[in-house]
């Protein structure tokens, strides 16, 4: 929007149009052309991006008139959202990286005020779908979208979202270990491996959390940018001593959490966040570090393990400095792509809104239905499959085995947020549960990779497995969100906790082979 706008007669009747209710604006206007997604309630468990309106207290009593209130504001909230019109499961809600979790609470740098709790979403959340049901039993039927546009049916629109998911889970895997190897040479200063991919992964989410851009036109109009437009207008006018009486009053924080609460029902935005961010971050392969740190066998570039004999005092501390490290820097990397949103924002493009339902959304589903096929077929019949005796076969140790298995485990990591992160406010248990399954499956990959029985084909299925599967199954930018968002006594509880227990299992399970045994070497290149 150019900066001119704000003069222009039909712009201003946009804005004139804008109702807000409650704290919450949505627009009077209906689309003009495009598709129109049908979003669902449950949503509201995606964990990257939290809801920073309508909260209670999930441990204080509330009085009837406060929870139809309550109510009242969710209905409306709900018209808003469901104007991107996909026909969205209500079991999404439960994906943590579509929450509205804000690494920024507020915009304006002059009142940095703290957000509210994960957890208090939840509750409200919950009360919420229990209403509705209540409504349904009732024979009342839930407020649906305004008319206008075409809409993009239900089963369209979990297609969309599913393909979307494969797509940017493979992209997700190939960028981790591709980031992987380049940190990976004589002298870094950093020796294991998961720490880079962490950090960019956590950073690319905080990006797409904060960003106000890239999906502006999801409403048809650019409700945010209005709203900051009146902003500074507002600001001008106090500058120069103008009144502003009569205006309509400005809520930046509103019009944030209405265009976050549009945007986290967009297939394309979950592909990116919950496919992307999740799959190129890996939990699995920060507690497989921490484990290696622990038992000494943390591969140094160049060198190979280490050899070196040292007390337990040293390996406590090799472990402790991986944790730290690696939950630091990613946490960092949350707010430092907020940053870079807000910084880039005057250049950062929007997504056309025509081109998107018509022409992405549909290309998006053969482009990642084909992408997957054709990792299966390089992992049957790769380039150098029928090779000399004793040649090492590439293709399959570095990439397509991952890509074969990375679908599999994003889409189970969505699923089980879907299904299991609405459980407990204060205790993310989707992300929990994948976290912790993901850590065990790796280490038992790791385990019969490093047996001295098998060949290349089942080292190279292992290692796939262990960067495709347990890599896309866990994540560590979806977590450190989660953490960011929680209160602070149960983000202490579950970030401690996810930690102790993923690192308990895999000594459990890579322990009894290396203090017993030892690791053999690897029979394939990775």
């Amino acid at each position: 929007m150019e900066d001119n706008q704000s003069d222009n007669p039909s712009q201003l009747n946009i804005e004139r149009d804008a109702v807000r209710h409650d704290g919450v604006l949505s627009t009077s206007r209906n689309y003009q052309s495009g598709a129109e997604y049908d979003a669902p309630e449950s949503y509201k468990n995606l964990h990257d991006v939290d809801e920073n309106g309508d909260r209670l207290d999930p441990d204080v009593p509330h009085t009837a008139e406060e929870l139809k209130q309550l109510e009242t504001r969710r209905q409306r909230r709900r018209s808003s959202v469901s104007q991107s019109n996909y026909d969205i499961p209500d079991s999404y809600a439960n994906v943590p990286e579509l929450e509205e979790i804000a690494p920024i609470p507020s915009r304006d740098e002059r009142r940095w005020r703290p957000s509210p709790s994960l957890e208090e979403g939840r509750e409200l959340e919950r009360r919420y779908t229990i209403q509705q049901e209540a409504r349904r039993h009732s024979g009342e039927e839930p407020q649906k979208a305004e008319e206008g546009g075409h809409h993009v049916s239900r089963l369209a629109t979990e297609i969309y979202t599913i393909s979307y998911l494969i797509l940017f889970a493979i992209f997700g895997t190939l960028a981790r270990v591709g980031l992987q190897a380049l940190t990976n040479y004589v002298g870094a200063p950093v020796t294991f491996s998961s720490l880079w991919p962490n950090f960019a992964g956590s950073m690319v989410l905080g990006f797409l959390a904060e960003d106000r851009m890239l999906f502006r036109f999801e409403w048809g109009t650019p409700t945010y940018e209005l709203q900051l437009l009146r902003a500074k207008e507002s600001e001008l006018n106090e500058e120069t001593g103008e009144s502003s009486s009569g205006r309509v009053t400005i809520d930046l924080a509103a019009a944030k959490k209405a265009h976050m609460a549009t945007k986290k029902t967009i297939p394309l935005y979950i592909g990116l966040a919950t496919g992307f961010c999740g799959s190129f971050t890996s939990f699995s392969s920060f507690i497989r570090d921490i484990f290696l740190a622990l038992s000494n066998d943390l591969l140094t570039p160049g060198t190979g393990p280490v050899t070196i004999p040292r007390n337990g005092g040293y390996s406590f501390m090799a472990l402790v400095a991986v944790a730290i490290t690696t939950i630091t820097l990613s946490i960092a990397g949350l707010l430092i792509g907020a940053q870079l949103a807000l910084a880039l924002e005057p250049i950062t493009p929007s997504l056309p809104f025509n081109f998107t339902r018509k022409f992405i959304d549909p290309f998006a589903v053969f482009l990642a239905w084909g992408s997957w096929i054709g990792a299966i077929l390089l992992s049957i019949l790769p380039p150098d499959r029928f090779v000399n005796e004793g040649a090492s076969e590439i293709w399959r140790g570095r990439a397509t085995f991952a890509l074969v298995f990375a679908p599999l485990g994003c889409l189970g990591r969505f699923y089980a947020s879907l299904y299991l992160n609405g459980y407990l406010p204060s205790f993310p248990l989707g992300t929990f549960t994948v976290n912790i399954l993901g850590t065990m499956v790796l280490g038992m990959a790791w385990d019969l990779a490093h047996v001295p029985v098998g060949g290349v084909i089942s080292c190279q299925v292992f290692q796939g497995i262990e960067d495709g599967f347990c890599g896309c199954l866990t994540t560590v930018s979806t977590w450190v969100a989660e953490l960011t968002a929680l209160s602070r006594r149960h983000s202490y509880m579950y970030g401690g906790t996810s930690v102790l227990v993923a690192l308990a299992c895999m000594v459990a399970i890579m322990g009894g082979l290396r203090w017993s045994d030892g690791f053999s070497s690897l029979k394939c290149l990775h």
